[in-house]
């Protein structure tokens, strides 16, 4: 497990710094080694903090994007969200190329602070949920049940609050305001699969149906 996690690591993140460099057309981008630098060290961290804490949730997160089991929307959606994500990561190469536009170091900071923030909120919701695979899908086998506890007391949906602030930081630390303003095409695809993912709990999940109505915020807090 912990090879397939040093593999996926390296892999992952060697293509995207390959697109974002290879877009830039330099090396010279502090932002994006800053970007690199911390997100292999928070996934070797908390990798190994999971695999030995919870080796069963840890394999669910190490497996594929499209799965068996996976309803055929949410693997159309996912296989969007990927591509979406190598696009995003070409334009704000592209942004730095050309300088379209650019953000004030202090910003930049507090990007690095967003995705702090976001690993962070990831990882109270996977201590608290250990059936939060990264596929839509009911785990039938690991006994899954209704988590109602820590950041699921709040909103139904923490992991995707954790994403939207790691779309914005990631923005800011790599410093295109255009990648920023174009988070909110990540925001309507999480959206989107947040329907996909009700639709699937309420009809196979029991118990999701009371527990929606009592967190009626599936985001955000007193907004959505």
């Amino acid at each position: 497990m912990v090879a397939r996690l040093i593999v996926q690591t390296i892999l992952w993140f060697g293509i995207m710094g390959a697109v974002l460099f290879l877009s830039a057309g330099t090396l010279n981008w502090p932002g994006a080694w800053a970007f690199l630098a911390l997100m292999v060290a928070l996934s070797f961290t908390l990798g190994a903090w999971l695999a030995s804490r919870n080796p069963g949730l840890m394999n669910e997160r190490l497996g594929s994007p499209i799965q068996k089991d996976q309803p055929v929307a949410d693997k159309v959606l996912l296989s969007v969200l990927l591509l979406a994500v190598f696009a995003w990561l070409a334009l704000m190469g592209l942004d730095v190329r050309f300088g379209w536009t650019a953000v004030p170091a202090w910003l930049q900071l507090v990007g690095a602070f967003l995705l702090l923030l976001s690993i962070w909120i990831s990882s109270r919701t996977m201590l608290e949920n250990s059936f939060a695979a990264p596929v839509v899908k009911i785990q039938e086998s690991r006994g899954q049940q209704v988590i109602t506890t820590g950041p699921y007391s709040y909103v139904r949906h923490p992991m995707y609050a954790g994403a939207v602030l790691f779309f914005i930081g990631t923005a800011l630390l790599l410093g295109s305001w255009l990648g920023l303003a174009t988070v909110l095409v990540f925001v309507v695809l999480l959206v989107i699969r947040i329907h996909i993912e009700e639709k699937a709990l309420r009809g196979g999940l029991q118990g999701y149906g009371d527990y929606a109505a009592r967190v009626r915020y599936r985001l955000i807090p007193l907004v959505w």
